[in-house]
């Protein structure tokens, strides 16, 4: 049995076929699915889809770092109502994101180098720390919210590593995260296994140029990882290509066994325990 702790099914691609796409996932031993909602209008309908498919389709309900530009005043108090659903077993994905800019980092400049700058650049810099505070502001504001709900947090990341785990560290001490997609180095797993986070693989193990996640993967204790497929996208070999979709996980588990030296079985047993334990499932 396998749960893919991070799939969007609320996303188009599934629009047509997600009857289809949930049976095939249950065919293969996926015996549950969180379904992560980035916008409001995102968890909304994760929501929904939760109660559908149940008790297969649990949800998670966040922000995106991509989706706080263009937030409603009441976000927050949406979200909160949003969180209390009882299919809902974290807050996420939230983090910060700074893979791409809304301007050209001054920094990086001609003049800059020769320590002078222009308006322009002042205002550059300017709009980048905006940016980037509001990212911050609503990281921060979800952590307290999972801390308020009892919930662990799904966390992403993208060039933002110190800014995040600063962030996570001051925001909500008592929290928990799983830093879904982890693509980061050996030294970088080790400070989040220092603070009592997880880590979760996608497809990504499978791929020809991931050795340094592989690393990864061989040196991490049990307790410190899950699987998940991130579908639509990262479709694991031999699916490379394609879109992805619940079933694939068992891809990423069966990778991560010939990594660590295991059964595929031994694999499921141990990600079951962690799924279990890091989101709190109930029977229901």
């Amino acid at each position: 049995m396998f749960t893919d702790t991070h799939a969007h099914l609320d996303f188009p691609d599934f629009q047509t076929d997600l009857d289809d796409v949930i049976q095939r996932a249950a065919q293969v031993g996926v015996h549950r699915i969180i379904t992560i909602g980035t916008t409001i209008a995102g968890c909304r309908r994760s929501l929904e889809l939760a109660d559908k498919y149940a008790p297969i389709v649990y949800a998670a309900v966040g922000i995106h770092p991509n989706e706080t530009e263009e937030l409603e005043d009441d976000w927050l108090d949406q979200l909160t109502q949003l969180a209390k659903h009882p299919r809902v077993v974290a807050i996420g994905e939230c983090g910060l994101d700074y893979h791409r800019p809304p301007v050209s980092d001054p920094a990086l400049s001609p003049l800059a180098a020769l320590g002078a700058s222009s308006t322009e650049e002042v205002e550059a810099t300017m709009r980048l720390m905006q940016w980037k505070e509001k990212q911050a502001y609503v990281f921060r504001m979800q952590l307290e919210l999972a801390a308020e709900m009892g919930l662990n947090v799904i966390i992403h990341q993208r060039d933002s590593w110190q800014d995040c785990l600063s962030v996570l560290d001051d925001a909500a001490p008592s929290v928990r995260g799983v830093f879904h997609c982890f693509g980061g180095t050996e030294s970088q797993a080790r400070e989040l296994l220092e603070r009592g986070h997880m880590m979760s693989f996608t497809g990504i193990v499978t791929f020809k140029n991931a050795e340094g996640v592989r690393d990864v993967v061989k040196m991490l204790p049990e307790n410190a990882f899950m699987v998940e497929t991130d579908c639509p996208y990262l479709a694991p070999v031999p699916h490379r290509g394609e879109r992805c979709e619940p079933a694939f996980v068992t891809h990423v588990a069966g990778k991560i066994a010939e990594i660590r030296g295991l059964s595929r079985e031994e694999v499921s047993r141990i990600t079951e325990q962690n799924a279990t334990r890091f989101f709190r499932f109930s029977a229901g």
